[in-house]
């Protein structure tokens, strides 16, 4: 391996933590770098991701540098022989053991997660097959709802490409592509993203609705809304409002929404296959606090929906406080949100259903959860002012 590129994926490592995930820290160091040729990022890339996809199999007694070059020798040896190592190997040494308390972990699960992630594209509505045919090396998910999801396999630099910068397509997991799909928005609509961060599920909301109706963003971090109007000015996105919102009891608009997508804050446990390094950092604690959050967001969310209108929650994990637990608890709070089957985006499941759970083994995806509501009832009227209690009787005399 190249001296430079050894040296970068050290340095990558060596600052990474869990207040300062590699991905994060990679993306600073690369634009750090001047002069630094465009496939060395890739290459930095997969070093410093196989490091951590293969951490359970490294002697931590040698040099960063061995382990790293061990790491990427046990990457190509999986990508031509993933048979040569066992269920019970996989199991053991690629997750952290705590996991398998809160998730039914299978070895086709752990086997996704050890593979290289897939690269998909999500093309403007109607226009999937013509952009595979432009930029080749490429393959559509459909046919059917998916015929816009392309994965693609070729070696070009696809933020430089004509189509990218034309505002033609996203870089977007196919299971977040999912997520849209199932919110299934119209033209006209009002909708409110909550957790909006850089904005990769509104940007398909408002293809969706045609750039028609309004969506309203809202994050606790500004930086994440400045690059959703980046993104949203690429993709020529005029139909959404921008807010910060910290979570709180306080909503930030006052309005009732036809839907609400909550893509709640989560352990991120569905994205282990292209970030590896949070199997690392994630704890336990982590799984019990976020399902807290998620609940009482759920709760402010569901306050502004307006009555026929549909509540979206989604998250990148699959450990059952975040999920099922989540759905369950929101069901027994607020009874007039009536589960809403809608049919498999992907066509897998025969019969339409609320929650739709779908794993990396499947098309190379994240690990999601989606369940979705409509809220049948009206609001109810406010409660009568309780009437005021008897005054009491005056006390015998000499009592």
């Amino acid at each position: 391996m190249d001296l430079r590129v050894l040296k970068l994926a050290t340095r990558v490592i060596n600052q990474s933590n869990r207040d300062r995930p590699a991905d994060s820290v990679l993306r600073t160091e690369l634009k750090s770098q001047e002069g630094l040729p465009r496939e060395y990022g890739r290459i930095i890339s997969r070093a410093v991701f196989s490091y951590y996809r293969w951490l359970g199999w490294l002697d931590r007694n040698l040099k960063l540098s061995d382990q790293l070059l061990a790491a990427l020798a046990l990457a190509d040896r999986y990508a031509k022989d993933p048979a040569s190592f066992t269920d019970d190997e996989l199991m053991s040494k690629a997750v952290p053991a705590w996991l398998t308390e809160h998730v039914t972990l299978t070895p086709g699960w752990v086997r996704a997660i050890q593979a290289e992630p897939v690269l998909w594209l999500r093309a403007k509505t109607g226009q999937g097959p013509a952009l595979a045919e432009r930029l080749g090396d490429c393959e559509i998910a459909g046919p059917g709802l998916m015929n816009d999801s392309v994965r693609y396999k070729g070696p070009q630099d696809l933020y430089r490409t004509e189509a990218f910068q034309a505002g033609d397509f996203e870089l977007q997991n196919i299971h977040s592509q999912a997520v849209g799909w199932l919110c299934q928005p119209r033209r006209g609509e009002a909708w409110w993203d909550a957790c909006a961060g850089e904005g990769g599920k509104l940007l398909h909301l408002s293809d969706l609705m045609r750039n028609k109706g309004l969506i309203w963003a809202t994050d606790r971090l500004p930086a994440r809304l400045k690059r959703l109007k980046y993104r949203a000015g690429r993709a020529k996105v005029f139909n959404y409002r921008a807010t910060i919102w910290d979570g709180g009891a306080k909503l930030p608009i006052d309005v009732k929404f036809d839907g609400v997508l909550l893509d709640a804050p989560c352990t991120n446990i569905g994205t282990w296959q292209r970030n590896p390094h949070a199997r690392w950092t994630s704890t336990p604690t982590d799984v019990k606090e976020l399902g807290v959050l998620q609940q009482r967001l759920m709760g402010y969310a569901a306050a502004a929906v307006k009555p026929g209108g549909k509540l979206v929650y989604a998250v990148c994990t699959l450990t059952r406080e975040e999920t099922s637990e989540v759905a369950a608890a929101f069901e027994a709070r607020f009874p007039d949100f009536k589960p809403l089957a809608v049919p498999d985006p992907f066509g897998a499941k025969p019969e339409p259903s609320a929650h739709h759970s779908f794993y990396p083994y499947e098309r190379g995806g994240n690990g999601m959860f989606v369940a979705l509501w409509r809220r049948d009832n009206p609001e109810p009227p406010p409660s009568p002012p309780a009437e005021a209690a008897p005054a009491a009787a005056p006390a015998p005399a000499g009592a």
